[in-house]
């Protein structure tokens, strides 16, 4: 057992306050990450700080038209808010993709955006990993790899970003609002994960003394033609092998707008405004989605045993942008066993 400080801020001011005190303090709302990683000895803060009670509970709409998200909704109140099924349904779909209802219950939606990966070397202490010791080595590199990362990796990692709240954010352009010691600030959710690159102890770009205080989505939601698609081991309770959320715009037979973002297969949620680009004023049809995914792809590399990743993704792209041009949204997960 770690001994640890435990406090709980009344305010977000106060929030701030603690953690800029403290810098190896960590913020716990839900807990059901940051417990875990305190279980398994990844991670022993020497203080925690209790924000389950500051007052960031609200789904309501903005002055622009789009809708803010206080960063304390959990997840399983979010995915069936009568704003996010209306006019978001492609998050609602992302959320209850993941994890389980019990937990998805206690995850909080900022909570969600600071996930860290579930990287079996990064929580099994005894082996070399860069993301919990920086310079110690990557284990995955040369090792049981099936399920790592295939796009913006680099020699100190190849882990890959567990959330499929995160990748429906990133395909709706959400914004991140933040609190800190110097005031509040903005970060577009294409800005808020980060690349391994050499510091992949770093998930992300928020300062030590910051909090999530909110998630803003712009008015345009893609509700008449989305759909998420989450491929993985088992038909419930596991991370993506390959996710991909995608939303069109159609006028007049062709596509008008398009997004496009893929889970499990970076260690951030993976976009490209050039597939995207590709897909404007084409026909939604499987020769330009092949298209849009050979361009997704173009720079996929693939480590010892995940190489089925780079045709799967492929794959599994053109589906989930056929079933978003034909108004179907994916109902069930799919199964897939190696």
């Amino acid at each position: 057992m770690n001994n640890f400080d435990y406090a709980r801020a009344s305010d977000v001011a106060e929030a701030v306050r603690l953690k800029a005190a403290t810098s190896e303090a960590k913020f716990i709302a839900g807990g059901t990450n940051v417990l875990d990683l305190m279980k398994y000895h990844v991670e022993q803060p020497r203080q925690l700080i209790d924000i389950s009670h500051l007052p960031l509970t609200n789904v309501e709409e903005t002055s622009a038209g789009g809708v803010r998200i206080g960063a304390l909704v959990p997840n399983s109140t979010l995915a069936y808010h009568p704003l996010i099924e209306s006019r978001y349904p492609l998050l609602a779909s992302a959320i209850l993709a993941g994890a389980s209802a019990q937990l998805r219950n206690m995850a909080s939606t900022g909570g969600n955006l600071l996930q860290r990966t579930r990287c079996a070397y990064f929580y099994d202490v005894a082996t070399p990993c860069n993301k919990r010791t920086p310079g110690a080595g990557c284990s995955a590199v040369d090792g049981l790899n099936r399920g790592h990362a295939i796009l913006g990796t680099s020699a100190d990692c190849i882990a890959t970003h567990p959330s499929d709240m995160c990748v429906a954010l990133a395909a709706l352009d959400a914004k991140v609002q933040v609190a800190g010691s110097s005031g509040e600030r903005v970060i577009a959710l294409a800005d808020f994960h980060r690349l391994p690159g050499d510091r992949p102890d770093l998930d992300n770009t928020l300062r030590v003394d910051e909090i999530i205080t909110a998630i803003e989505l712009p008015p345009q939601g893609f509700a008449a033609n989305h759909s998420y698609l989450k491929i993985r081991d088992r038909l419930s309770y596991a991370f993506a092998l390959v996710s991909v959320a995608a939303a069109l715009e159609l006028d007049g037979g062709r596509i008008g707008e398009a997004r496009l973002a893929l889970g499990g297969v970076a260690h951030k949620p993976w976009r490209n405004e050039a597939a995207e680009a590709a897909l404007r004023g084409q026909a939604p049809d499987p020769q330009a989605f092949g298209r849009a995914a050979n361009i997704l792809l173009s720079d996929a590399k693939a480590a010892t045993h995940n190489a089925f990743k780079i045709p799967l993704a492929r794959r599994a792209i053109v589906r989930t942008l056929t079933q978003a041009a034909n108004a179907t949204p994916q109902i069930q997960a799919i199964k897939t066993i190696r």
